[in-house]
């Protein structure tokens, strides 16, 4: 808890007001015992009724007195750590956004989703609880102890033996808890996890009928959560049992003792009366503090890992000797580039030794089998992930030498998973550029081929998405997303297998539309149709990691085995053989 101090500085005032206000509820719960044997003692026992009328007045003022300040606990304590789970929960959320993608590929979706909301809800809690009861249960176990002796010395004994003896109970049963609860928050992680997962595929669950098999797997993990929570639910359920035979044990004892006292007249009957009122105050706060002990340990666990999110450094920051610098897109250089994945101290190896330069204009093109790279090396252009060894240089400047920020600013992206948020498609579009005008998005959208599907809809550019754009098909949210990218006007380019659920002819008219824009900024296509590759520029084949081949469309098609596999998949070992035939006499 100590760790996450600094979230509570711009709420000290609360935190410092609560813990007083509850200092005096316990002062003034103290006092109404002693005020009870007051009354029994010489207003009952001696019939004097003024007595009873003013001890019974002060008693009540008293208890409206600890009502009041117990209010006041509350409301501060409330303020204070309501505030510091939202700052908690707000930091942890930036600081995800901040992870590159390996740093995201370390945590779970399902895990941090429970970081941060159970657990920072547990560790909200305690921060309440240390501001109230923490001070009440202490207070109270303390203050009942010595108000206790002080009403018999010899009854005093009784208690202290019963509070050693609940003390050694409570320990053992917290030592056994506290690994059990760092227990159930992975089991909770794996119930999210599934959670989130399936959710998010449940259209492709149903399509292949598969929703029996996903509950299976459900069912399996929030029953091992089940039974991880009841395991840990029984050694807290023994405290109340347990505790509950010694109080009243104890509690039998003294009123046993205790009326031999009376009735040897060796202790007035009003002290008797108090000293069982201080009893259960006392025992019952061990009770509570056992309680509380329980919760710390749960929340203990909870502090750790958020601290592991708040803590762990991105793997991509900005260097010290990063500068601004004036991106213009006049040239990419990939120099002997390699890249491999670290996967809990593992590394696959995933690109080799790749080099090539691309010029303002040009268009590149990526292809080649799947998991052969493709989609990790343009990763690597705005460094979503950074190199393993080699360098990327854009306009002469290494790119880790640029502020992240500035290096982003300057490059479109359009990833595999058209991703779109809920709101309008307007401002879906404007992502990238929230003070764009309406005209800039039409635009935008003119080119990506989306601007007469977008008019058709009731709302036109205002029509509202559902999460992930639930209510569009994967050809619309692909061009709503080549839209977004293009609106930036970016002088680097990287199109992402982005018109892989368009038809040929509504691509073809994208990519004359993108004509004009590629002239003006350097693009790398990544496609999986020879169709949408083949008028670039440089087409890079990728097999195993590696480049296995470079040139033209028509180049390849004498001299890369792979993309002859490739274009004989799409069109056929036939009509691959006669385009072949007609052009070597051309070549000659």
């Amino acid at each position: 808890m100590w760790k996450l101090r600094n979230y509570l500085k711009p709420y000290w005032k609360s935190f410092v007001l609560a813990p007083c206000f509850m200092v005096f509820e316990v002062l003034f719960d103290l006092l109404l015992p002693k005020f009870v044997a007051d009354l029994v003692d010489n207003g009952v026992v001696k019939h004097d009724f003024q007595i009873i009328l003013h001890t019974g007045a002060i008693m009540v003022l008293t208890a409206f007195l600890g009502l009041s300040a117990g209010v006041g606990c509350n409301f501060f304590a409330s303020r204070a750590s309501q505030n510091f789970g939202a700052d908690i929960r707000e930091a942890a959320f930036t600081k995800v956004q901040s992870f590159s993608f390996e740093n995201l590929d370390t945590f779970k979706t399902g895990s941090l989703i429970t970081r941060m909301t159970n657990d920072v809800t547990q560790v909200q809690n305690l921060l309440r609880m240390g501001m109230q009861t923490f001070i009440r249960t202490p207070g109270l176990l303390v203050g009942s102890i010595i108000m206790a002796i002080i009403m018999s010395p010899r009854l005093g004994l009784i208690l202290l033996l019963t509070i050693l003896l609940l003390a050694v109970v409570l320990t053992v049963l917290i030592r056994h808890s506290f690994p059990i609860f760092s227990h159930v928050q992975l089991k909770l992680d794996a119930v999210n996890t599934r959670l989130q997962e399936n959710l998010a595929g449940i259209r492709v669950v149903k399509a292949f009928v598969r929703s029996l098999y996903e509950t299976k797997l459900f069912g399996q993990a929030n029953r091992d959560y089940a039974q991880t929570s009841i395991k840990a639910s029984h050694v807290i359920a023994l405290n109340y049992p347990v505790v509950n035979l010694i109080i009243n044990a104890c509690l039998v004892g003294i009123v046993y003792y205790g009326g031999n006292l009376v009735w040897a007249k060796s202790m007035p009957v009003g002290n008797l009366v108090a000293f069982v009122n201080y009893v259960p105050q006392a025992l019952s706060a061990l009770l509570n503090l056992s309680s509380i002990l329980v919760n710390v340990s749960q929340a203990t666990v909870s502090v750790k890992r958020i601290q592991q999110v708040l803590s762990t450094r991105p793997d991509i920051e900005d260097s010290e000797t990063a500068q601004p610098f004036p991106i213009q897109g006049r040239v990419v250089e990939f120099d002997h580039v390699s890249f491999s994945y670290r996967r809990e101290e593992a590394e696959t190896e995933v690109l080799r030794d790749i080099s090539f330069t691309a010029h303002l204009g040009e268009t590149i093109a990526i292809i080649g089998p799947t998991g052969s790279g493709k989609s990790t090396l343009v990763q690597l252009i705005p460094r979503l992930y950074d190199v393993s060894s080699g360098s990327i240089r854009i306009d002469g400047k290494d790119i880790r030498e640029i502020p992240l920020l500035d290096l982003r600013r300057h490059i479109g992206m359009v990833l595999q998973e058209s991703f779109l948020f809920t709101g309008t498609i307007s401002e879906n579009i404007a992502f990238g550029k929230p003070d764009a005008t309406p005209e800039e998005i039409e635009a935008a959208a003119k080119i990506a081929q989306a601007h007469d599907f977008i008019s058709g809809l009731p709302d036109g550019y205002r029509t509202q998405i559902g999460q992930k754009g639930i209510n569009l098909s994967g050809g619309q949210k692909q061009r709503l997303s080549i839209a977004r990218a293009l609106l930036v006007r970016p002088p680097i380019l990287i199109l992402d297998d982005s018109t892989s659920a368009l038809d040929l002819g509504t691509e073809k008219e994208i990519r004359d539309g993108l004509k004009e824009v590629m002239k003006k900024s350097i693009t790398f296509l990544i496609a999986q149709r020879i169709s949408s590759v083949r008028s670039a520029d440089q087409i890079l084949v990728l097999e195993d990691g590696k480049i296995a081949g470079r040139g033209t469309h028509e180049k390849l098609m004498e001299t890369s085995r792979v993309y002859q596999e490739i274009y004989d998949s799409q069109f056929g070992r036939k009509e691959a053989h006669e385009n072949a035939a007609k052009q070597q006499p051309a070549s000659r």
